[in-house]
């Protein structure tokens, strides 16, 4: 018999589908890695949270455990349906969820219902031509949303993945004839803001009722091939493609060495899946193909009755260059985008490598490497970090900023003194930059004024310099720019066995409960941080040095024709 389609899958990968139906080689599961874990621990703390908090605004609620507890819910025409459990769809073959469901009318004699979801995550974002309906946990419903202009719902993967299982559970009530007729769905977000869905118009066209019905589709006739398959009468219906998916899948070694084996095209970082068959189409079923195009080609936007393949791709795909570039760097390393002699970072005197580490979206720990250049009297090189190991606050979260703040003040005047320069730098200045504007907007008494932070951002010369933005000026990858990949390409290495931004929340975490100051979380924390420092100076060190000996992009032999 052929098995539930689930509303998370409506989005997944098609032979991720048939692999979890049951694969054709010996597979054992993976441990998933901490950050997942976690990742899905706090998800369900939230989730939990918000309804209880639900349960204490509406005491009329009912909760339930079981499907006949559902059904016997929605018979009844419970206002509010915490943790429902739905009966699957028989004839559609569809399995759903919803966090809540909350009744919005009457229709033919049966009470209907739209589902809420709950995320812990941003749902929404500025959108000056936009307006979105959204509402409070006290009063939910559709009906007493108001619109917030300014204001729409972000097309990320995750929402894509979010509204399409918002519309399977909506499948699924129709097929019980309780659907909202309107067919609107709910999404909670990390603010707690009731952000309202209106899937049967134009509004979300990536996951709206339209879409839904070619993304149900085609994984339900993977199910069906699957089905055939483990009947003996058809060869297992999908095969691997790589894109993002797979960073978190547990078949994604399998999938991998398989890709790996033949050169697959879809291995280039950052193709879509769309673009992977495009590619296919015109011949370029390889990295190897793939990197002997000509991006000047691609990129110059040649005649329209030139039929070369680079024109027809080039038509097709948008970022076809950035894609030739992405597979030349996976087959002859990092290159360079610019002449050698352009190439390095800003730098002085005195420099100083800062990275900072956050918890719950606040701050905790505001780490400092000083190298000196020079000689400069009262200004010493090495590690420094500013840290509070208790749950971060508002208040928590100014005073460690204020703390790394003044000291590096202080470093700054007694430089400027001894008539040398100096300068600052990190890594991806975005985040730094939103830690210090969260901080000096706390009610710490201690910290600088906007006025000194947007001088320090701004001052000619620069003193503050984004290393990552200087490395994706002058370093062609294969996809990733993150400070792990360019740092190990540059030479170093951390301390850590697993060194990485999630872990480190786990770290911290035990590091909360740790009653000395030495104790092993808290140690494992500041050489993180530390070489998360010395990681940034390794690599814009690396940029002025070794990095311009790298080959340059576009010296690449191009395809025979």
């Amino acid at each position: 018999m052929v098995e539930y389609l689930r509303g998370e899958e409506l989005a997944a990968c098609v032979h991720r589908v048939a692999l979890s139906r049951g694969e054709p080689f010996p597979f054992t599961r993976p441990e998933p890695p901490l950050e997942i874990v976690r990742r899905r621990s706090s998800a369900e703390r939230f989730r939990r949270t918000v309804l209880e908090e639900l349960r204490a605004w509406h005491p009329d609620a009912v909760s339930t455990t079981t499907v006949a507890e559902t059904r016997a819910a929605l018979e009844a025409g419970a206002r509010m349906i915490l943790s429902p459990r739905l009966p699957g769809d028989d004839h559609g073959l569809r399995r759903a969820h919803a966090h809540l469901l909350v009744r919005v009318g009457r229709a033919s004699e049966r009470w209907t219902y739209a589902p809420v979801m709950i995320r812990h995550g941003e749902l929404a974002e500025a959108a000056a031509t936009r307006r979105s309906p959204v509402a409070d946990l006290e009063d939910p419903w559709p009906q007493s949303a108001t619109y917030r202009n300014g204001v729409g719902v972000r097309v990320t993967a995750s929402t894509v993945r979010l509204g399409l299982a918002v519309v399977h559970a909506l499948a699924v009530l129709e097929a019980l004839g309780h659907a909202d007729e309107r067919f609107r769905g709910g999404v909670v977000d990390r603010h707690r803001a009731v952000w309202w869905l209106d899937l049967a118009s134009h509004a979300y066209p990536r996951f709206n009722r339209h879409a839904y019905e070619r993304y149900y589709a085609e994984r339900l006739a993977v199910l069906h091939g699957h089905q055939r398959w483990r009947d003996g009468e058809s060869p297992f219906p999908t095969s691997p493609a790589w894109h993002r998916e797979c960073l978190e899948c547990d078949y994604a070694t399998v999938c991998r060495e398989q890709l790996e084996a033949r050169d697959d095209v879809s291995l280039t970082r950052f193709t879509s899946l769309d673009q992977q068959a495009l590619l296919r189409e015109s011949g370029i079923a390889t990295r190897h193909q793939l990197a002997r195009l000509d991006p000047a080609r691609a990129r110059n936007a040649p005649p329209a009755d030139d039929d070369g393949i680079e024109p027809v791709l080039g038509r097709a795909i948008d970022n076809l260059g950035s894609l030739i570039y992405r597979a030349r760097a996976t087959e002859f390393g990092p290159l360079r985008t610019m002449d050698p002699g352009r190439m390095g970072c800003p730098r002085a005197d005195v420099e100083v490598d800062v990275d900072m580490e956050s918890y719950d979206n606040r701050t905790y720990l505001w780490g400092a490497l000083v190298t000196l250049r020079r000689d400069v009297p009262g200004v010493e090189p090495g590690y420094q970090s500013f840290v509070d190991w208790a749950t971060p606050t508002e208040r928590s979260e100014g005073d460690v900023f204020a703390a790394f703040w003044h000291w590096l003040d202080d470093l700054r005047q007694r430089t400027t003194a001894a008539g040398a320069s100096w300068c600052a730098y990190c890594f991806w200045a975005y985040a730094e930059d939103s830690a210090m504007s969260r901080a000096v907007a706390s009610s710490s008494p201690l910290v600088p004024s906007p006025a000194e932070i947007e001088a320090f951002r701004r001052a000619t010369p620069p003193v503050w310099v984004d290393v990552h933005a200087q490395a994706r000026s002058q370093i062609q990858t294969d996809g990733p720019t993150g400070l792990k990949v360019l740092a190990n390409t540059a030479g170093f290495h951390w301390r850590d066995a697993s060194p990485s931004g999630e872990a480190s929340m786990s770290w911290f975490e035990s590091a909360c409960d740790e009653g000395g100051a030495d104790g092993e979380a808290r140690r494992r924390l500041l050489e993180y941080n530390e070489d998360d420092c010395r990681a940034t100076r390794a690599l814009r060190e690396w940029l002025g040095g070794a990095a311009r000996d790298l080959p340059h992009r576009d010296h690449v032999p191009p395809a025979p024709r």
